[in-house]
């Protein structure tokens, strides 16, 4: 294992993740003060979450031509060029030029995000050799679940740093100072990545519409409708049910889904320590059994907290999803994290940025469409709907890897 060059790719990507969500959080507010409303805030970010499809089919080929260090620092400078393009934001500019210059902006960021978690999870597949430790347990699945994680948890204190730096410092020095942290650490990065990663060896393939693994293409699929299930009513319907059915303030909502986030990223990072005391028996099963097991899990909490919310009165509706979505997250949180670690043990060495970037690409997809159908279903339905059109698209992400083959054939002898 190349411990350098691990630790080289973490500390990238976790300055990446703290400017995205302090990034995140400066838009919001700076322009919610300005006076901007919820709908004209939400466009804000469409052409951000939008381009993630195109930017993991696109960066997976291009580190898989050029090299994963190279992608990986594109990423960082484009979110520093990003950053400090929108620091030049005036409040006196008449609102279409700002709207349309802080989506360019958040276009820019969303490219950044998708090029930096590509060229990272890609890394380290080449960095960590696969092997099990004195448990049998993957050491690739604990630090992929701890990149993962981690990521995850500090995209929370993001959420944070950019409300604290807005109140300190305001909203144009708080973007320089993002951009510049963000360009001393590329810079110190740049040329130990550069050395611990190899150089692809085969060109992408001409076809970027499937990977050639079945293995990879079948878990895309699931991944798609995993996702979708998540952001169905997470996204929308969720801080929609808290303010409109349970009196929340904006406050609270967003203090209870930034702190839901942490600990989706603490547990997710966890997931291999969980993963190992609920095997249900089996003392050491495959990951693809494991994942089939959490899924099942997660469509009985789903459809639970669906049948609450219809069966079970208004006083109950709220601690009920409160309580289910605790429940849920961790669920998600470890079945996430063996998705993580399933598409590197599928991956080809020779395929791992392409066939990475075709993953994360499904990933994109997913939540674009959870996050279309999540306002849908409550319109319709309330979060109940949201809920229970969530457990179909469980249902068919479990179908969709059902034939996934086994992840090892065999154990390595385990490390002392």
């Amino acid at each position: 294992m190349n411990l350098r060059g691990y630790a080289l790719v973490t500390m990238s990507y976790w300055a990446l993740t703290i400017t995205d969500g302090a990034m995140r959080m400066l838009v919001l507010l700076h322009f919610h003060e300005l006076g901007y409303g919820p709908v004209t805030l939400g466009f804000l970010f469409v052409v951000y979450e939008a381009f993630g499809i195109a930017t993991n089919l696109l960066g997976g080929r291009l580190g898989q031509r050029f090299g994963l260090d190279r992608t990986l620092h594109l990423g960082l400078w484009l979110q520093v060029l990003a950053l400090f393009a929108l620091s030049m934001t005036e409040p006196a500019w008449a609102a279409p030029l700002s709207i349309a210059w802080v989506m360019g902006c958040q276009g820019v960021s969303g490219i950044a995000k998708d090029l930096t978690k590509m060229s990272s999870k890609s890394a380290v597949k080449m960095l960590v050799k696969e092997e099990r430790d004195g448990s049998h347990q993957s050491v690739l699945l604990r630090l992929v679940a701890l990149l993962t994680g981690s990521k995850n948890a500090l995209k929370g204190g993001g959420f944070f740093v950019g409300g604290v730096l807005l109140a300190w410092i305001g909203f144009t020095p708080a973007l320089l100072g993002l951009a510049g942290m963000l360009a001393a650490v590329s810079i110190a990065t740049l040329f130990g990545l550069r050395t611990a990663l190899p150089f692809p060896k085969t060109k992408p393939s001409g076809d970027t519409s499937w990977s050639r693994s079945p293995a990879v293409n079948r878990l895309s699929v699931a991944r798609v409708f995993l996702f979708g299930a998540r952001d169905l009513w997470f996204v929308v319907g969720l801080p929609l049910f808290l303010a409109e059915d349970a009196g929340w303030t904006v406050e609270g909502i967003g203090t209870f889904m930034a702190i839901w986030v942490i600990g989706y990223g603490l547990v997710q990072a966890g997931g291999p320590w969980l993963q190992s005391r609920l095997a249900l028996g089996d003392r050491d099963p495959d990951e693809v059994v494991l994942a089939r097991r959490w899924m099942v899990m997660l469509i009985i909490i789903t459809l639970g907290i669906a049948m609450a919310l219809l069966f079970g009165g208004d006083q109950l509706a709220v601690p009920v999803v409160v309580v289910g979505l605790l429940v849920f997250g961790v669920a998600f949180a470890v079945e996430s994290s063996l998705h993580s670690y399933l598409i590197l043990a599928f991956a080809t060495t020779d395929d791992i940025a392409q066939d990475v970037g075709f993953y994360y690409a499904a990933n994109a997809t997913g939540r674009l469409f959870g996050t279309l159908l999540s306002g849908v279903c409550f319109f319709f339905g309330g979060l109940s709907t949201c809920l229970l059109v969530s457990a179909g698209f469980l249902l068919i992400s479990t179908l969709a890897s059902w034939r996934l083959p086994p992840s090892r054939t065999s154990f390595p002898p385990p490390t002392s």
